[in-house]
């Protein structure tokens, strides 16, 4: 079984609704949460009044917005995305803002001169690119010499694919390990570039990649954790959420691969763990500054 992308551009789709599953208590937990991401990502460009920061694959904004009073009222911030759904999100934020520029771009095609900026964010968005060298060298390109570039990319390959004898951390019944894998199946045979991207690299490659790119000056801090799951509030919320914007959340998962009556054995048994937190999250990601 194949899944296909979700909606007609699933990376505002995903922004507006799947990345806190239509709960407005969880979009304000998951900003919450964000926050510290983006203040790391933000104190790695080393802004200074003045400056010009790209945002690369700036989505809603998080990053461009937090820069605008860091670069002052004579730098600017230009908002980079695939999806102009976004950028007209940011256009509304920016509010006319003579110092937002919005540009509709690949970061592997970027239509901005050779060292035209001094800084480059990029949060999350390497990890849905198949050319990652490519993109590394174009956002090299367009940075002044001495220009900044700050990224936090999560490293998926850690924690994907899950072992066969869990579910979501959880350690199944073997009565039920038939069930999850089908269940497993519909993540694991999603055939996107941009999806097996994420999943095909280690933080080996993207430190290789960067140096590869022409940066003389790279620090990269890459964390690996293995703790407990903490309990779930609203079990139904998170069956609704989808971990990224090119696939089904569980929900739609378990429709598609079970029937009704499989569905509930399995939802009775997980459910209550997910409740309880009883299982194991396991989860890796970097920070890396460089220089060019």
């Amino acid at each position: 079984m194949k899944y296909s992308r979700v909606g007609e551009d699933p990376w505002a789709r995903w922004f507006a609704e799947r990345r806190h599953g239509g709960d407005e208590a969880t979009r304000a937990q998951v900003l919450e949460e964000l926050a510290p991401v983006r203040e790391r990502v933000l104190a790695g460009a080393q802004l200074e009044r003045g400056n010009t920061l790209l945002d690369a694959g700036c989505g809603d904004g998080l990053i461009g917005f937090g820069a605008l009073p860091l670069v002052g009222e004579a730098g600017h911030v230009i908002f980079d995305d695939i999806s102009d759904e976004l950028l007209d999100c940011c256009r509304d934020i920016a509010a006319g803002d003579a110092r937002c520029r919005f540009v509709n771009a690949p970061v592997t095609a970027l239509p901005l001169p050779d060292e035209s900026v001094d800084a480059v964010t990029v949060r999350s968005v390497l990890i849905y690119v198949p050319e990652k060298q490519r993109a590394l060298t174009e956002l090299q390109r367009v940075l002044v010499p001495d220009g900044r570039l700050s990224l936090f990319e999560p490293l998926n390959s850690y924690g994907f694919p899950e072992p066969d004898e869990t579910f979501f951390g959880f350690r199944l019944p073997p009565d039920l390990l038939p069930l999850s894998a089908r269940v497993k199946q519909v993540w694991r045979s999603i055939d996107l570039p941009e999806y097996n991207a994420m999943h095909d690299w280690s933080e080996r490659d993207l430190l290789r990649w960067v140096e590869d790119a022409g940066f003389r000056s790279i620090d990269y801090e890459a964390r690996f954790e293995v703790k407990p799951r903490v309990a779930i509030d609203d079990f139904d919320v998170v069956s609704r959420r989808a971990a990224n914007p090119l696939v089904p959340n569980l929900a739609e998962a378990l429709e598609q691969t079970l029937d009704a009556g499989e569905r509930e054995r399995f939802l009775a048994w997980l459910r209550p763990h997910a409740e309880a937190g009883d299982g194991v999250s396991r989860s890796a990601h970097g920070y890396l500054r460089a220089v060019k």
